[in-house]
């Protein structure tokens, strides 16, 4: 594919009598395709968003100071700080579908219970202490946990120790916010469960791999039932990938990358139906394949370091930094050590509208 971008724009002679029907079209609330073919049809996608990458440690003691000074409660209901991507005009949005926030709980506070159309989840790069409660549900928050807020659900989050804990927080608000689809209710003040199980009723019914509870075989629900993906299994699938891959055996996705994709076990798809979540390993000294891809994805390090390829820019990284590929932006990653990295996408979105291509560039040999 060609990806040298070309004007896409008629340009017809510039007459008094075309300026005269121009503001007549202005009068009229009229827009001529003509003169916006570039920016609406280009020849590729044309990103306003931009590849951007945001250092954990700026962003955790800027959270630590919102703690001191900033309340927990009606209003604001979140201490949650939006990642705003620098080509989208001041927005919180990472990106056009998705939206990415440091949520900073303090000792022993609750954030009130809420719910949205909006699908959610929380990603945990350090910290213990905290339950988020999901519709009437404790789920114990835990480093490495994937842990999910589906839309419409009651939720809110109790810290019940004495240290405070931070968290990455993803939503689908963007695409929400665009096509106007979006509520909101308010909840209980609190929480409704302050129970601190280590493994919550959902978990309990579905967290076991390859079985499926018969109570449940007629419903297969749009997102997962199952509120909390523990680090104990997502690491071991992933060192059991690299494992057999050292052993001859085809299990990874590119040689010294593992990678997994959590999913709904009612229908083997997707965690929700607007927002795609994974988990990458790469060994130290691995790489993966320069790639472009339509739609946008955020990743965060969860332990290691390497760095990442933008548009052939080199960005350091390091254990809980964040960074945007948005749409049909050329990326690739480098592992220095042992380098694992959290993925979450809106590749549902475009795979249902038929609008998903991805483009990997062949290895220089």
């Amino acid at each position: 594919m060609n990806n040298s971008p070309h004007s896409n724009t008629m340009k017809p002679e510039d007459t008094r009598e075309l300026r005269q029907l121009y503001a007549d079209f202005e009068a009229e609330h009229l827009k001529p395709l003509w003169t916006q073919m570039d920016d609406l049809m280009p020849t590729m996608p044309d990103p306003k968003a931009v590849p951007h990458v945001w250092k954990w440690s700026r962003l955790f003691p800027l959270a630590e100071r919102s703690g001191e000074l900033v309340p927990v409660g009606r209003g604001g209901e979140r201490r949650a700080i939006g990642l705003a991507n620098p080509g989208l005009g001041g927005r919180a949005f990472i990106s056009p579908t998705l939206w990415a926030a440091i949520q900073y709980l303090g000792p022993r506070e609750t954030a009130p219970e809420h719910r949205h159309a909006q699908n959610a989840f929380r990603f945990v790069v350090e910290g213990e202490g905290v339950w988020t409660v999901v519709n009437g549900d404790p789920v114990r928050m835990s480093r490495g946990d994937f842990l999910l807020t589906p839309g419409w659900h009651f939720h809110g989050h109790h810290n019940d120790s004495d240290r405070p804990m931070a968290w990455v927080d993803g939503l689908d608000i963007p695409f929400s916010y665009q096509n106007d689809v979006g509520f909101f209710e308010f909840g209980s003040d609190r929480v409704t469960d302050y129970a601190t199980p280590r493994f919550s009723r959902g978990e309990r019914l579905w967290a076991h791999p390859g079985l499926r509870p018969l109570s449940e075989l007629k419903n297969n629900t749009v997102s997962s039932p199952l509120a909390a993906y523990r680090w104990e299994f997502t690491d071991r699938a992933l060192t059991e990938q690299l494992l057999l891959e050292d052993e001859g055996q085809p299990a990874t996705v590119e040689q010294g990358h593992a990678a997994i994709r959590y999913v709904n076990p009612t229908n083997g798809g997707d965690v929700m139906s607007t927002i795609r979540a994974e988990f990458h390993r790469f060994r130290a000294g691995a790489s993966s394949a320069p790639r472009r891809e339509v739609g946008s994805s955020v990743f965060q390090v969860f332990e290691g370091s390497g760095s990442v390829i933008l548009n052939r820019i080199q960005t350091k990284l390091e254990k809980g930094d964040l960074f945007v590929v948005p749409s049909w932006v050329a990326w690739s990653l480098q592992a220095d050590s042992q380098f694992d990295l959290f993925r979450f996408s809106d590749a549902p979105i475009m795979e249902r509208l038929s609008f998903a291509r991805t483009q990997v560039e062949e290895r220089r040999s």
